[in-house]
């Protein structure tokens, strides 16, 4: 099932998506979906979901990043935090980074660190 998370593609200009877009829950775990710019000024929304996730301990919590634009450091400490959350950390998987993601990951030399997956099917797929 999929939770809307605010108001979507129709927003004023100047208007930021929210950071987080979706959340689906699966027999292999929780799909979160993030959007738009993350960064400082969505942090602490971003920090509440993930952090509310976490704690319902799923077998694995899949962060969807492949609508995410641009993310800063702050960011990515709140990925690192969420993950110190799970019970299991290999638990907590990040899905289909574009390219901009994926150089802010592997910059900051969090892709050795993250379980790092092309897609969602394949994270929800991969062991555990």
């Amino acid at each position: 099932m999929t939770e809307p998370a605010g108001p979507g593609p129709h927003q004023q200009p100047g208007e930021r998506e929210p950071a987080v877009s979706s959340v689906e829950r699966t027999e292999r775990g929780i799909v979160v979906t993030l959007a738009g710019e993350l960064d400082l000024y969505n942090a602490d929304a971003l920090r509440s979901a993930l952090l509310a996730l976490s704690a319902e301990e799923p077998e694995r919590l899949v962060v969807d990043l492949e609508r995410v634009r641009f993310i800063d450091s702050t960011a990515l400490g709140v990925l690192i935090e969420a993950r110190s959350k799970l019970p299991n950390r290999r638990g907590f998987m990040l899905a289909a980074p574009r390219l901009a993601t994926r150089r802010a990951l592997e910059v900051s030399g969090l892709d050795r660190h993250f379980s790092l997956h092309d897609t969602t099917g394949e994270a929800l797929a991969a062991p555990v």
